[in-house]
């Protein structure tokens, strides 16, 4: 998602400093889908996935980290499965998903839902507090039972705030950032979302992604992802559920090595020379 043209737009803000400094991150996740995404096959079953804030909030989690410039230290969630639990429209064992498992248009309500996994047990709803280590505090919100899909993502920094509104072309990133008011349609500034390659998975980002790949694979250098922002997501996501299922209880995300980060920050490089090189 780091290469999704509404992410790098929302980065490309905050770093010229149109917000001033961000102090907290808020980010709502509407997954209108979710009933036929996560809830008529494995995803739904804890021993499988752990849960959706891994399999699905690492995402955010990690776009979050990236617009907020830390990572989180400190995480507290709750949830519960409201919707889909009670649905008793369920396959029995063994039985393959049907052919109209997924319809862009169909199952809605989320009651209509038909063919879903024998065993339901993760939340379908699930928010969760963070305190990253630079500071910045921010609430993750997941809902997998709402009509409309999308992310929305509220920056605020200590000289304004900015949000997107809509994730792909036709949406734009809205920025207030030049006098206190009261409520205000209008914003200081609106960006629009830039368009993405015909055909591109997951908002653009795909064939983006690939392209980082393939010329550090040539030449080396920094990436804007790595390893190490995708551990520090995955670990929010694990622990953010074990809190959730004790009760609401914080939990640590532990840290890793220092050298190990330095080492990826410096583009896999090891006095002077680049992994590949080396072996």
């Amino acid at each position: 998602m780091r290469h999704m043209p509404v992410v790098r737009l929302m980065r490309d803000i905050i770093a010229r400093g149109d917000i001033g400094e961000v102090k907290t991150v808020w980010v709502r996740h509407f997954v209108g889908y979710g009933g036929d995404w996560y809830f008529k096959d494995w995803h739904a079953e804890r021993r499988y996935t752990t849960g959706l804030l891994l399999q699905k909030a690492a995402h955010d989690i990690d776009v979050l980290h990236w617009l907020a410039g830390g990572c989180t230290r400190h995480v507290q969630a709750l949830g519960d499965l409201m919707v889909y639990g009670d649905n008793p429209h369920r396959r029995a064992p063994g039985e393959p998903k049907p052919d109209d498992w997924y319809t862009k248009e169909g199952h809605w309500p989320p009651h209509t839902q038909r063919g879903l996994n024998p065993v339901i047990d993760v939340e379908d709803v699930s928010m969760m507090n963070m305190r990253l280590d630079n500071g910045v505090l921010a609430a993750y919100q997941q809902c997998h039972f709402t009509p409309d899909y999308w992310r929305n993502y509220t920056v605020i920094g200590d000289a304004g705030r900015l949000e997107n509104f809509g994730d792909g072309p036709g949406g734009a990133v809205k920025v207030w950032n030049t006098r206190r008011s009261t409520y205000r349609a209008e914003p200081d500034a609106t960006y629009p979302v830039p368009d993405a390659e015909d055909n591109a998975g997951h908002g653009g980002a795909d064939p983006l992604l690939i392209d980082e790949f393939l010329r550090f694979v040539r030449e080396g250098g920094t990436t804007d992802t790595s390893p190490v922002a995708a551990r520090m997501a995955v670990a929010v996501g694990v622990r953010a559920t074990e809190s959730l299922r004790d009760g609401g209880t914080p939990r640590d995300i532990p840290p890793l090595d220092p050298e190990l980060v330095d080492w990826f920050e410096r583009g896999q490089t090891s006095s002077g020379q680049t992994l590949r090189g080396e072996a």
